[in-house]
């Protein structure tokens, strides 16, 4: 069959796939153009399928708050090559993807997905375009009732953080703005565990107890002091991973903690960290 260059251009049009699969797609349909783009899809599906096992550790990293800054969500969509992520087609399906979660208010990318069937077609048609594997690994959202959402997406848009704060009456959101955002920095920077101490899980102290152990049975410290020793080395562990007690990266020799507390004190406001979440480029995808 005769398929014209005014046919190709139509379906490249309609999907952006490129010019030889468009006319591959024609030829199989007989010139039917819904068929054409059925075509399309399903060899997107079937690319996808074929390219599970790869890696996507490349993509974007995207948040989105609503204007009273009650709510929030924050996005990882990967791709397998940096030149991908870069691309129009991909920076818009990533906001496209921002734009669902956080109209949807859900809560995980399985949410997004099992209740949002376009976003397979949406996933397909871009996996037929680009011919790389496609995922949306993680979806996470806060809201808060009496307080503010922020956050941060570092330059690159590889790393980004979504902070939720407690106890901030409205009238006092525009005095403590520029803590709150430095906060949101400060996680995506110092990849904070956990907001305090007490709230480390405590798998994780048990464990880096077992390795301080182990580093000092090796020293040769007394058995019966090396417990001791090592429950006295989780401070330096708590400032490293508790988000209070990490240095402030604005003026290192002042705890986060602290610099909260000068806040607190200059601008008769309470306000707490209350959760956070950090998503670091390529950490989320399979």
């Amino acid at each position: 069959m005769n398929i014209t260059a005014a046919q190709v251009n139509e379906l490249r049009n309609r999907t952006g796939a490129g010019i030889l699969d468009c006319k591959k797609a024609l030829v199989e349909s007989q010139g039917d153009m819904d068929q054409a783009i059925d075509y399309l899809r399903k060899k997107g599906a079937a690319m996808a399928a074929k390219r599970a096992d790869r890696a996507a550790n490349e993509g974007r990293v995207s948040a989105k708050i609503s204007d009273n800054k009650k709510f929030g969500v924050l996005v990882e969509v990967n791709c397998e090559t940096d030149f991908v992520a870069k691309s129009e087609a991909f920076v818009e399906f990533s906001k496209k993807v921002t734009d669902l979660a956080f109209e949807k208010k859900v809560k995980s990318s399985q949410e997004l997905i099992d209740t949002t069937p376009e976003i397979g077609n949406m996933l397909n048609d871009l996996t037929a375009k680009i011919g790389e594997k496609l995922e949306i690994s993680r979806i996470s959202s806060l809201e808060t009732e009496n307080g503010v959402i922020d956050y941060y997406i570092h330059y690159g848009d590889r790393l980004g953080s979504l902070v939720r704060f407690d106890n901030i009456d409205g009238e006092k959101i525009p005095a403590v703005a520029q803590a709150v955002q430095d906060v949101a920095k400060q996680v995506a920077a110092m990849s904070p565990i956990s907001i305090s101490r007490d709230k480390v899980p405590a798998e994780l102290i048990e464990k880096e107890l077992e390795i301080y152990k182990e580093q000092f049975r090796k020293e040769g410290k007394p058995e019966d002091k090396i417990e001791f020793i090592a429950k006295n080395k989780l401070g330096k562990y708590f400032e490293e991973v508790a988000l209070y007690e990490q240095s402030f990266f604005r003026e290192d020799k002042k705890t986060v903690g602290a610099y909260l507390e000068e806040v607190n004190k200059a601008n008769g406001t309470k306000f707490v960290v209350e959760s956070f979440v950090r998503f670091n480029l390529g950490e989320g995808s399979k």
